[in-house]
């Protein structure tokens, strides 16, 4: 079960920001889509990541995210996987670094996807219990 490749589960159809939108953006992507990972690109190329906790630590009230840039409090040093990955491999990450997400990019560095904790729950979750197609529509 572990062995399938990640491109079989991850998100592809993504939202993303750019290092120079400003927080109010990504607090506003935050908030309409439900999402807790938003991938930073330039010209379709993965440069970065935030989440919400990155929000979260900053401490600043919402008045001062109109003037604070994404790529002030982006982590642009990542672990990515590349669509072939294992399921079994980004487990592996999440487990040993305590990560939630991992973004997918080809050979290129460009962005294809991202794969969740959330995800994997998910496959394993209809892997086990076929019939219960509940979950195979929820998002996160």
């Amino acid at each position: 079960m572990m062995n399938e490749p990640v491109s079989a589960i991850m998100t592809r159809n993504l939202i993303t920001v750019s290092p120079e939108d400003n927080l109010n953006r990504v607090k506003e992507v935050f908030s309409t889509h439900r999402i807790h990972h938003l991938p930073v690109v330039e010209k379709g190329k993965l440069v970065g990541l935030i989440t919400t906790y990155d929000l979260f630590k900053l401490g600043k009230s919402h008045e001062e995210y109109n003037d604070i840039k994404v790529t002030a409090i982006m982590t642009d040093k990542l672990a990515t996987l590349e669509p072939g990955s294992k399921v079994g491999t980004a487990c592996e990450v999440f487990l040993e670094n305590l990560f939630h997400a991992l973004p997918i990019v080809d050979e290129a560095g460009m962005l294809v996807g991202i794969v969740t904790t959330f995800d994997v729950m998910k496959y394993t979750h209809i892997k086990e219990y076929p019939d219960r197609e509940i979950l195979s529509s929820m998002g996160h």
